[in-house]
């Protein structure tokens, strides 16, 4: 699926189904919750933590509620996302294109430069 189909199925599932989209601000919030959500199962499964009884190990879901609020908040602002991806793809090049290739701590060259 294509972010600009994506952006207008989250748009009519909200206008279908959800009424319509909460605030910006809290959406916002939402959005942290979710991201808060997503981290404590990487911090469960990547890292040291375990899961509690009854916690699940559900990854995709939680990628998915940040990816789902994040599409509503650029609905709601009339932000493109595949336009603005673009621009970060051509942003990144530009700034990285040798950025990383020439970090030690990624290559794996720990000399001294």
């Amino acid at each position: 699926m294509e972010l600009n189909e994506l952006q207008r199925r989250v748009d009519e599932w909200i206008r279908t189904y959800g009424v319509r989209y909460f605030g910006e601000l809290t959406n916002m919030a939402v959005l942290t919750e979710e991201v808060g959500e997503l981290a404590r199962v990487m911090a469960r499964r990547y890292g040291d933590q375990s899961f509690k009884a009854g916690e699940r190990d559900n990854l995709s879901e939680e990628m998915a509620d940040v990816l789902w609020v994040l599409v509503c908040l650029a609905n709601q602002t009339g932000v493109n996302l595949e336009e603005a991806v673009e621009a970060s793809f051509a942003k990144k090049t530009s700034r990285d294109a040798a950025r990383h290739r020439g970090n030690p701590k990624l290559t794996g060259d720990t000399e001294e430069r």
